[in-house]
């Protein structure tokens, strides 16, 4: 994605601001007030000639107007799909060279015509590329000048070099502004005295009684924990997730009796859309003809692919495993279901990304009290330099540049164990998590149907016959289920038999001919519908999930599938359950009958079961737990989890989960195991545990030393190197968890 700030004319002549995002092949210009602007003014332009990684264009307004051609070089040399281009306004024509690799020549050109039209009326004030992932480099080199004024204070003073005081002076003074204006903001927008307030009067008394190396190393430790903090602070300036993105870039409709393929942005409600093997549904709407396979597990979380067909209702974003289907168009974008799942993420609330942990909370409490009695000492002694003794003795530099230090150490122990962690705010509620909540397809389970049992129901043929009758029927077709099917006999080592004539319904079965038999494989409907004796199922306990397999119109067995639960699944949740004290709840789109089987060989309670859930089902019940005074956490990995994800206190999913999912989680679990989840809470514990430990140890120095300035008098420096020695020490001791890491 690219961003270019652009400035439109109003009606006013003047210039609003705008951004251009270019993004799945269309420029999209978004207001300051968040409104987005596509219709852009018309542009006349063509394809002279294409090669493989070329294309020339005729722009005629590039000869008779600089400023357009200008605005045009600007916002091609800042995207990310062209390598290269060749602007020649004389011959209104410009060359761009691209990767047919990456992009096709049909998607490229669209894409071309969007900025064409985008630099009509757009003014660039700002050109640039924004990483995604990057943020801009700060303004203010506030570490630069606390270093450069503690080397001029050490010049100075333990040196005796004769550097100008007013050289320190200033130089402190500029290193201060940060401080400064936080404390400012904090009196002014805040309505309270701050920590950064408690700073700067200390920093002013001891700059103002020429102790130039006290106010130094201040400045220092709070640069480095501010800078600290930022590192592990999760970005709050996240990309907006589109849904189209999830969607691909174009679409097959049907207008006028003509097949034509557009972006998927010029869909209308009312079009009829044409869905093809192996794409995803664009829209919500309702099949006006044809059948088709479709895989939902993305959005409901339902692991068996469901058979539609005229009539029935299809969503946007599952996907067409066979068949096709012409779809009547009902709801686009954010109206359909998925998007709807977007907004609800997007409207869950916002943390604060900047750690708000009770140390910091015991720190901010102590400013006041610390200043009142720096201020009593002083007016009852008169002797600025004790009062200043007292206000260096503040424990909150200390917690500040421990607190997030820990952070950062265990963040980085917990990377190097295959656990991504987001933030600093992520990791404290991790360690506070009481009650967690599991989807169940892909999370729990492995998220594909296996294979569990084949059984004989006529005495004259085994198992093994039967199973090698359906996986002759249904070699090479792409069914999940028949794809389960012929692992379970490879891995059985089944030899294949002769099929010859053969025919697969969708949505129901397979007839073939297979020595000189003719065997049936599929559903039981099919079956029934084929006049098969079903005669031997009475009586019978039916699976719930199973295929028949018939020879010669008479039944002859079953094979039973199911979505596997994943190896580590029992013993996470068991240890979870026992161990940790976790309350664990399971979520899933799947019918009731199978989450009570999923559930009960997990020993996951009934009551904390909770089936046939779409997505904002999810997030009501993870807001439901959060609304009863737990700390939840959410664990899953599918578009239709996203909504519970960012609801949650925490959010968990795996690195090869869906790209909404791994974006809104806090916690990435890069091994895709759930293991993975016991290491996060374990260093996230370990992790507050320390946090306590750093508290104790820059409290109790500073106290002690508190008492002696007020009663017997502290020289300021002393105070200092009291305050920031047992910073040193909560330093380290929060460097344990990286320690560790790397001694492992």
């Amino acid at each position: 994605m690219v961003q270019v700030k652009v400035g439109l004319p109003s009606s006013a002549g003047q210039f609003s601001q705008l951004t251009l995002t270019q993004r799945n092949g269309k420029a999209h210009l978004v207001e300051s007030n968040g409104h987005s602007r596509t219709h852009l003014p018309k542009v006349e332009h063509s394809v002279i000639h294409t090669t493989p990684g070329r294309i020339r264009l005729r722009v005629p307004r590039l000869r008779h107007d600089p400023n357009y051609a200008q605005r045009l070089q600007v916002l091609l040399e800042a995207d990310a799909l062209i390598k290269s281009i060749k602007l020649k306004p004389a011959a209104a024509s410009v060359a761009v060279t691209y990767n047919p690799k990456k992009v096709s020549e049909f998607k490229l050109r669209h894409h071309l015509s969007h900025l064409i039209q985008a630099a009509g009326e757009v003014v660039v004030l700002k050109p640039a590329i924004l990483p995604s992932t990057k943020e801009t480099q700060k303004s203010w080199p506030g570490l630069q000048l606390s270093g450069a004024a503690t080397t001029l204070a050490v010049l100075g003073g333990p040196l005796g070099l004769p550097i100008p005081p007013m050289l320190m002076v200033g130089t402190i003074a500029l290193a201060t502004l940060p401080v400064l204006q936080r404390a400012w903001k904090g009196i002014t927008i805040e309505r309270k005295l701050t920590i950064d307030f408690l700073d700067f009067i200390a920093i002013a008394i001891t700059t103002w009684q020429g102790h130039f190396l006290t106010p130094t190393l201040m400045l220092n430790l709070i640069e480095i924990g501010e800078n600290i903090r930022d590192r592990t602070a999760r970005c709050s300036a996240q990309q907006t997730l589109d849904l189209l993105s999830s969607l691909g870039q174009f679409a097959w409709v049907e207008r006028d009796g003509e097949k034509q393929q557009i972006p998927i942005q010029d869909v209308q409600r009312g079009d009829t859309v044409i869905v093809y093997p192996g794409e995803q549904v664009p829209v919500d709407g309702t099949i006006l003809r044809g059948k088709a396979l479709l895989d939902e597990q993305k959005l409901t979380g339902e692991s068996v692919p469901v058979f539609k067909t005229k009539g029935q209702h299809v969503f946007a974003s599952t996907l067409v495993r066979e068949g096709r289907i012409y779809i009547l168009t009902e709801r686009l974008g954010n109206d359909t279901r998925a998007g709807k799942s977007l907004q609800l993420m997007e409207q869950a609330p916002v943390h604060d990304t900047r750690m708000e942990n009770y140390a910091a909370k015991i720190a901010q409490q102590a400013v006041l009290p610390t200043l009142l009695l720096g201020g009593a000492v002083f007016a009852l002694t008169r002797n600025p330099a004790r009062a200043a003794s007292i206000l260096t003795l503040d424990f909150a530099t200390g917690i500040r540049v421990c607190v997030p230090t820990t952070v950062l150490a265990a963040l980085a122990h917990a990377a190097k164990r295959g656990v991504l962690i987001r933030s600093g705010r992520a990791l404290e509620q991790l360690a506070q998590v009481d009650t967690i909540v599991f989807d169940k397809t892909g999370t729990l389970t492995q998220g594909e149907a296996a294979v569990v049992g084949v059984e004989s129901l006529n005495p004259t043929i085994s198992s093994m016959r039967v199973l090698q009758l359906a996986a002759t029927a249904e070699q090479r077709l792409t069914h999940p289920v028949a794809e389960a099917v012929m692992r379970y006999a490879e891995a059985h080592k089944i030899e294949f038999l002769l099929r010859s004539k053969w025919d697969y319904q969708l949505g129901l079965g397979v007839q073939a001919e297979i020595d000189g038999e003719l065997v049936y494989v599929g559903s039981e409907r099919f079956l029934r519908h084929k006049d098969v004796d079903m005669s031997a199922l009475d009586g019978r306990q039916k699976p719930a999930s199973a295929i028949y397999v018939a020879t010669n119109n008479e039944l002859q067995g079953i094979i039973e599938y199911c979505d596997l639960i994943r190896p580590e699944s029992r013993e996470v949740i068991s240890r979870l359950l026992t161990v940790e004290n976790v309350e664990v709840h399971m979520l899933t789109g799947d019918n009731r009958r199978t989450a009570s089987a999923v559930a009960a060989q997990l020993g996951i309670a009934p009551t904390n079961t909770h089936a046939e859930a779409f997505p904002e089902q999810k997030a009501t019940v993870v807001r439901e737990l959060h609304e009863q005074g737990k700390t939840v956490a959410f664990v899953g990995d599918g578009i239709n989890d996203s909504p519970a994800l960012a609801y949650a206190d925490v959010s968990v999913s795996f690195a090869n989960g869906s790209d909404i999912a791994r974006e809104t989680a806090d916690v990435v679990l890069m091994h895709n195991d759930l293991h993975g989840l016991l290491e996060a809470i374990a260093i996230a514990r370990q992790t507050k545990q320390l946090i306590q430990q750093n508290t104790g140890i820059v409290a109790i120095p500073n106290l002690a030393a508190l008492v002696v300035a007020v009663f017997f008098g502290l020289n300021p420096l002393a105070a200092t190197v009291v305050n920031n020695g047992s910073t040193v020490v909560a330093g380290v001791n929060g460097l344990r968890p990286m320690l560790k890491s790397t001694n492992s």
